[in-house]
């Protein structure tokens, strides 16, 4: 067991280059392309789920919003799959780095608020500008809501990053815990083995919940804008 908490948060190098671009893509084989006239069950229960998703995203859109039902599905498939790979032992999560995660953020944000300024000029500027605000609070009003709207990526990457983050120290600390209990007190460390079991289904669902939430706040982005 690590004595540094943060070590399995490290960007893993190999021959002093880092392998985060190849620990990115691994994902991507596990969402075999079908080639076949009928499908084996692996791929008929992944097409399930991604229709599933898909549906689930896009059903408040219109026209132009449901564009982008193929990029959001793939996003949630990206963040899922990379959270739970990152639940294997001695494993690297990328989606524990804030850079990864605002990498993925500010492009899907900066994107929804151009279509936003480019379909819709007038409302989104009014929004801007709550209705029936004084006139001596309307410099006040504007800046305050410019900053909220500039947050909004920066809050998507760091619920992310926090979430995940978290969810890896609190299993570290208790699995460390339950080791040194184990030479000391077994019943102790037994109650502890079944805390660090449920927490590990906890962060299980965490890891789907969090990439649903990721994505389905691009999805809130994008019908505010469309």
């Amino acid at each position: 067991m690590n004595k540094n908490l943060f070590t399995s948060f490290m960007i893993p190098v190999v021959l002093g280059i880092p392998i985060t671009t190849l620990i990115i893509m691994f994902p991507t084989m596990l969402f075999p392309t079908p080639n076949r006239l009928t499908n084996n069950r692996v791929i008929a229960i992944q097409q399930w789920l991604t229709k599933l998703t898909s549906k689930q995203l896009m059903i408040t859109h219109g026209l132009k919003g449901q564009t982008w039902s193929l990029m959001l599905t793939s996003l949630f498939l990206f963040i899922a799959s990379t959270n739970l790979l990152g639940m294997l032992p001695h494993s690297f999560t990328p989606t524990t780095q804030l850079s990864m995660n605002l990498g993925m953020a500010i492009p899907l944000w900066a994107g929804t608020i151009f279509i936003g300024f480019r379909n819709k000029t007038k409302m989104s500027l009014a929004h801007l500008l709550p209705l029936g605000t004084p006139a001596f609070l309307i410099p006040m009003l504007v800046m305050i809501e410019t900053i909220s709207l500039f947050i909004q990526p920066l809050a998507l990457a760091v619920r992310l990053t926090a979430n995940i983050t978290a969810g890896h120290l609190l299993l570290h600390l208790i699995g460390s815990a339950t080791l040194a209990l184990m030479g000391i007190n077994l019943p102790t460390a037994l109650i502890t083995f079944i805390i660090l079991t449920l927490l590990v289904i906890l962060e299980f669902a965490v890891a789907l919940i969090q990439a649903y939430v990721f994505t389905l706040l691009v999805s809130l982005y994008l019908q505010d804008n469309t």
